[in-house]
């Protein structure tokens, strides 16, 4: 617990790719394989559930550190984080508990769900006396559920894969999946993680190029038996800034739109069906109609496409919001596959015949993917799996102008993929580039409402708003609340606005705290949708600032009825 606690204050205290490369790796090459298998799980992106309520925590502490619950509240507003907070207020630790992550998590902090709260103080009192501030901090994080980490996952996976000395590209791969929450982290899982390539297959890749079959994923020792149904790691597109002039001949390029759906890879080995996301989620039970369509595919099979609600004659997609009672709800009832048909569109082959076409150009494994589809014999294959439409145009204005037809066409601009590219692991240019050439977001004029803490660095600060706009109903101007954002302005821009929010406040909801509206931001969004859960009527995907407009008086900002035109706007 200690060396990883070390580990976790480390990160957070830089923002040197190279030093937490190096910390990372130092941790990996020390630890034991039963605390590297749930360090490697927290660092990719696994979180513990919430053991121990909010409101219990905040009491425990109190009364550990003997503070009534007002200055402890005080506490918390000028650190800006809860367990940073408890670390901070508790009294030194009794003695050095010498206990490893793999007993700390497994013994104590996966054991406190459920338990009586006069026995939940008795424990946690004990264990915060066995810890130093770091391992309180860290504790208290992982039992509060508030676990995060400034490190990206590729990050570890370059770590995991220099204490190995496996290819990085196979470390990825065996990570898809690892944060799933139904294989507990344990050492025989890491060991079979960072284990080294066989001489078989080293011979065998040496032969033909491949870097992974469906015989490897049966027979490799290193892949676990549960493993044979994982998706390849995902290739990541790159936002294009620059002027699209710049990438050369039009012909060089793959288009096609870029849809507004579920990126997910559709998994047919050894006469199974796997359906997996871009954020590694299993969602096969999610959908039903494509796992049928995985059903009619031949075997040793991977496609890389989207997940998009789409009725059968229809020419253009539904919204996004139409799919997600597929991923929110826990029983899927008639009337949900009713009201959110999926259908799953194809852009990419990644396996076939159990052979890995990953190193195979792009227009290739198109063609390859077009033969398939033709090669179908079940109608109601072919019925499901749409194949991505390339756009074809004689030149950049002539795309351009296509792509002004985004939104009525439902999608969200155009995906530009080099013909000779291979499919990379995550967002690298190494394997040729993708760019995602979008359009411009929905934008309006909004006004600062309410403000909150942030977290890590920014704890200190209030960089977490709520924004509004004007609600002209009945003849009377109203500020109605409709989004949150904390990203698109700069540290400085951050501390000027604290600065303001600190001056005019109005009142304090526990972290929160009410302003006196003067400050105007465009705020720029990908999606809107009505939602009835909302006071203002509606609810936005992916808010964030674009900018903060000086130049305006809150008077000017943009209206409720505005908004709502958004959504009439788009395409039924």
């Amino acid at each position: 617990m200690k060396r990883f606690a070390a580990l976790y204050t480390a990160l957070d205290a830089t923002t040197s790719t190279h030093d937490k490369l190096e910390a990372l790796t130092a941790y990996f090459a020390a630890a034991a394989p039963e605390d590297a298998a749930w360090a490697s799980y927290f660092l990719a992106g696994g979180k513990p559930r919430q053991s121990v309520p909010t409101r219990l925590l905040r009491e425990i502490a109190c009364e550990r550190a003997e503070l009534p619950a007002w200055l402890f509240e005080e506490s918390y507003q000028a650190v800006g984080d809860l367990a940073e907070t408890i670390a901070h207020i508790l009294p030194p630790a009794q003695r050095i508990s010498e206990l490893g992550l793999t007993q700390w998590i497994e013994q104590r902090v996966l054991t406190l769900r459920g338990v009586e709260p006069d026995e939940l103080r008795t424990r946690l009192v004990g264990y915060w006396d066995e810890l130093d501030w770091g391992g309180r901090f860290l504790l208290t994080k992982l039992i509060g559920g508030g676990f995060r980490v400034g490190v990206a996952r590729q990050l570890v996976v370059r770590a995991l894969a220099e204490v190995a000395g496996v290819d990085h590209k196979r470390i990825a791969q065996r990570m898809v999946g690892w944060t799933d929450s139904q294989q507990t982290p344990s050492a025989a899982r890491y060991l079979r993680l960072i284990a080294p390539e066989t001489a078989s297959r080293a011979s065998a890749e040496a032969s033909n190029g491949m870097e992974r079959d469906a015989l490897d994923l049966a027979t490799d020792p290193a892949i676990h038996d549960s493993d044979l149904g994982l998706p390849y790691p995902f290739f990541l597109a790159h936002p294009l800034q620059a002027d699209v002039e710049t990438l050369g001949n039009p012909n060089q390029w793959q288009i096609e739109w870029k849809w507004d759906g579920i990126r997910a890879q559709l998994v047919k080995r050894a006469g199974r069906v796997w359906l997996w996301s871009r954020g590694e989620d299993l969602i096969t039970a999610r959908f039903p109609e494509v796992s049928a369509l995985g059903e009619a595919l031949p075997d040793g099979c991977v496609i890389d496409g989207e997940i998009l609600a789409w009725e059968p004659d229809a020419l253009a997609p539904l919204p996004f919001a139409r799919l997600q009672p597929r991923i929110a709800r826990k029983t899927l009832t008639k009337k949900i596959l009713a009201d959110s048909p999926a259908t799953f569109l194809a852009y990419d082959l990644l396996e076939a015949n159990g052979q890995d076409l990953r190193m195979t150009p792009l227009v290739e494994r198109r063609a390859q993917l077009d033969a398939l589809a033709v090669s179908l014999d079940s109608s109601l294959a072919r019925d499901l799996l749409r194949i991505s439409p390339r756009v074809e145009a004689s030149g950049w204005d002539t795309l351009a102008q296509l792509r002004e037809e985004s939104r009525a066409r439902g999608v969200e601009g155009l995906m530009l993929k080099e013909r000779q590219s291979l499919y990379g692991v995550g967002r690298t240019k190494a394997s040729g580039t993708w760019w995602k050439w979008k359009i411009d977001p929905y934008a309006v004029d909004a006004v600062l409402v309410y403000a909150q803490r942030g977290h890590g660095r920014r704890a200190s600060l209030y960089t977490d708003f709520t924004f509004a706009v004007w609600d002209e109903a009945d003849g009377v101007r109203t500020l109605v609340p409709f989004a949150k954002a904390y990203s698109g302005l700069t540290d400085e821009e951050m501390r000027q606005v604290d600065a303001i929010v600190r001056k005019t406040t109005i009142e304090k909801f526990g972290p929160v705290r009410s302003v006196t509206p003067s400050l105007v931001f465009e705020i720029g969004f990908e999606g809107i949708q009505a939602s009835p859960r909302h006071k203002s009527g509606i609810a936005v995907r992916f808010p964030r600032m674009l900018r903060w407009r000086t130049d305006k008086p809150i008077e000017e900002a943009d209206t409720l009825a505005m908004l709502k035109g958004f959504i009439d706007d788009r395409p039924t």
